[in-house]
């Protein structure tokens, strides 16, 4: 069983930042990918960052700039939030992918940006 446990969410106004960690443990099999995705309110979600086994990274356009994720370790990923804004109110997902293209995520954890 692979469990993802995320943590750094909180309350802050515009142009502050966050910084989201997440750590996996269990029987991996392996990491080929790990990476954030958010559900804002009456949204769909949405990737905002990966980060692959050699350190390629993507970003969603709307987060280039602002935000930086890395591998801190083997398992795990953290996700460096700044100049917040409103619009990046969210929860935010923290997903792993093992070597057999199985899927992880870890349960979320909310991120409340006020204007």
């Amino acid at each position: 069983q692979v469990r993802l446990v995320e943590s750094g969410g909180g309350l802050v106004q515009a142009g502050e930042s966050l910084r989201l960690s997440c750590t996996a443990s269990g029987i991996i099999f392996g990491v080929s990918l790990m990476g954030w995705y958010r559900q804002g309110p009456g949204k769909q979600r949405e990737l905002v960052s990966s980060i692959s086994s050699d350190g390629t990274t993507t970003y969603a356009d709307s987060v280039k700039g602002r935000f930086t994720i890395s591998r801190e370790s083997r398992y795990t990923v953290d996700l460096q939030m700044n100049n917040l804004k409103p619009e990046d109110t969210a929860v935010y997902y923290c997903t792993l992918r093992n070597d057999y293209k199985t899927d992880f995520w870890g349960q979320g954890t909310q991120v409340t940006v006020s204007s």
